[in-house]
């Protein structure tokens, strides 16, 4: 159940790729590349050491997971 106080937040996906960009055109300069960089590794980590998910899933869910709490604290 939504809470109807709360505005639904309908431009996450949007928001998300104008972060990713703005990473990709400043590099490792643009303050969300490293804590996003550091996701990826540790959901590497975990995918290598967990026998159900891979080591590529848990990079993209890392990567993934980390863009969301910069986006959306």
């Amino acid at each position: 159940m939504t809470d109807p106080e709360k505005p639904i937040d309908n431009r996450i996906l949007a928001d998300a790729v104008d972060e990713v960009k703005a990473m990709g055109r400043e590099g490792l300069e643009h303050p969300s590349s490293k804590p996003v960089l550091t996701g990826a590794a540790i959901g590497a980590v975990a995918g290598g050491l967990l026998p159900v998910v891979t080591w590529p899933v848990g990079l993209i869910a890392g990567a993934g997971y980390m863009i969301y709490k910069r986006i959306r604290p």
